[in-house]
């Protein structure tokens, strides 16, 4: 249940260590103070950033149950190489567990919505603040209810048992929000170059034209997404963002990426889960598409492994893994400590942009340089060479067999992948370089599990390597993909009317394989 106004926002950082202090304290900043210099709105901004991909002090283990044992599992970046002693089967087998699958929602409203909303009631719909605060909120909250489908929205703020919104309703609220915030700040970037919120910002640091790049690219990436259920709507809504002055993203650095910086250091989870507790390395289908098309972001992506400085993936859903034997097998997620978080890279608006030109013919370029495009960028993010050979590569293909580095026992994965060359081939079929995009977009989406995963569902693409062990209690068959995360378990405790209502717009209730409002291609 979501208490509005009931539960204390937690400001951490050290920018907004004091904020309560400051707040009550006559012999420090008033109330008009505060405003002039952001402070009422920076503190709730930071707060939200640090919220879309759970970071701060000690907090891996809330990022590996918001997504890395959840959408990076389902979209085969990672696979899990060890078990856990109060689960036998688990997300990796198909097999949703209870205590991770409340995460991702329940965190989403304490870390997102709420510091959002302080904001919304400490400003007008012109503030600049507002604007950038309800583009990071579209941002965070799609990825719930691309997780989830219905969830509580337009009426956050108003009760205490919320009621839920079909995802119709929240797709078209995301757009509209997303317009009127790219309103606002292209008011204030017409007329003022100086940054706005820049001490609060760990992500543009207050460039208001990147972040309005930013909102651009990410209204085109829900447009695409419900183009097989709601294609005028799409279509009206990518026109909105490709022919929006301030334009997408386009480069590697327009790359939205949350920095550390004085104001905000963390151990990056990844490195935490892959490297320091090697709960989950590489998985089999990275396997096969990375080394089989020779893709040189590999080094960039995962670590050679330990033991034959090779790159090598681990079946999802292996039956009760031994991590010692095969953390030293299998590749590590190449992070350190002090990396940064990814939050989007430039390079998906090509690929955006490729689908939109497929479709309905929106954009100046073709398709096939929209597409190469998408590859150049990806490779300029990743820091590699050789993108003009790999884009031209018209022989290589994913491995076709998989073989596990503990036994080297070889499975036949030809036909569970993919199996098209990167080169564009202007005689192929619409649906066949649809396919060949979404390879190259899941490539570069690494490591945004949660947005690959929903890509997967949505168009089908591209193929993965199955399970290797199916639990008969899922909800979900083996040769199929899980299609969302059950609501949670504290929402039918606390708010079961609402959550019950909410299951019933799901085709087929509340379960795993319940397709969601746009998945309805595969």
């Amino acid at each position: 249940m979501i208490l509005i106004g009931l539960l204390t926002v937690s400001l951490l950082g050290s920018c907004t260590s004091n904020f309560e202090k400051w707040n009550i304290n006559p012999d420090e900043a008033t109330e008009d103070e505060m405003k002039q210099d952001n402070l009422n709105t920076g503190a709730y901004f930071a707060q939200m950033e640090r919220g879309v991909f759970i970071v701060g002090k000690d907090m891996g283990g809330e990022y590996q149950i918001t997504e890395a044992l959840e959408g990076d599992l389902f979209a085969s970046y990672f696979a899990t190489i060890t078990t856990w002693g109060y689960t036998t089967y688990n997300n990796d087998h198909y097999a949703l567990y209870q205590g991770w699958y409340n995460a991702p929602f329940n965190d989403a409203y304490e870390k997102i919505m709420q510091p959002w909303k302080s904001i919304y009631d400490a400003t007008d719909a012109t503030s600049p603040a507002r604007a950038m605060a309800t583009i990071v909120k579209v941002f965070g909250m799609h990825r719930i209810t691309d997780m989830y489908g219905p969830i509580p929205y337009s009426k956050f703020g108003t009760a205490v048992k919320i009621p839920y919104d079909n995802q119709k309703d929240v797709y078209y609220k995301f757009f509209e929000e997303l317009g009127e915030a790219i309103n606002v700040l292209s008011e204030y970037a017409n007329t003022n170059s100086s940054a706005y919120l820049a001490d609060f910002d760990n992500v543009y640091s207050g460039n208001v034209p990147k972040w309005i790049k930013f909102a651009n690219t990410l209204r085109l990436r829900l447009a695409m997404r419900i183009s097989n259920v709601d294609e005028n709507k799409a279509k009206t809504e990518a026109s909105a963002a490709i022919g929006n002055d301030y334009g997408l993203m386009a480069a590697a650095t327009d790359d939205a990426i949350l920095h550390q910086s004085t104001s905000l250091t963390f151990r990056h989870p990844l490195w935490e889960i892959g490297t320091s507790w090697d709960d989950e390395h590489m998985s089999a289908t990275m396997d096969c598409y990375l080394n089989g098309y020779n893709d040189p972001r590999i080094s960039t992506y995962f670590q050679p492994t330990a033991k034959n400085g090779d790159y090598r993936g681990a079946r999802n859903g292996m039956a009760r893994p031994n991590k010692d034997s095969y953390k030293d097998v299998t590749s590590r997620p190449n992070f350190s400590q002090s990396s940064d978080m990814n939050w989007m890279h430039a390079a998906e608006a090509y690929f955006l942009l490729a689908e939109a030109k497929l479709r309905w013919d929106l954009g100046a370029e073709t398709a096939q340089n929209y597409y190469e495009a998408g590859i150049r960028t990806s490779f300029a993010s990743a820091n590699v060479s050789g993108a003009d050979s790999y884009i031209n590569n018209t022989e290589s293909l994913p491995k076709s067999n998989y073989v596990d580095p503990t036994n080297n026992r070889s499975t036949d994965v030809s036909g569970m992948l993919s199996m098209l060359p990167v080169a564009w081939d202007t005689n192929a079929s619409m649906d066949t370089n649809l396919e060949r995009i979404m390879i190259q977009k899941w490539i570069a989406l690494y490591p945004d599990g949660q947005e690959a995963w929903s890509e997967m569902r949505r168009s089908g693409y591209p193929g993965w390597v199955r399970i290797a062990s199916y639990n008969y209690q899922s909800e979900v068959s083996s040769n199929e993909m899980i299609s969302r995360l059950k609501f949670p378990t504290t929402e039918y405790s606390n708010n079961s009317e609402n959550t019950n209502a909410a299951a019933s717009l799901l085709r087929g209730g509340d379960t795993a394989g319940a397709r969601l409002w746009w998945d309805v291609k595969r």
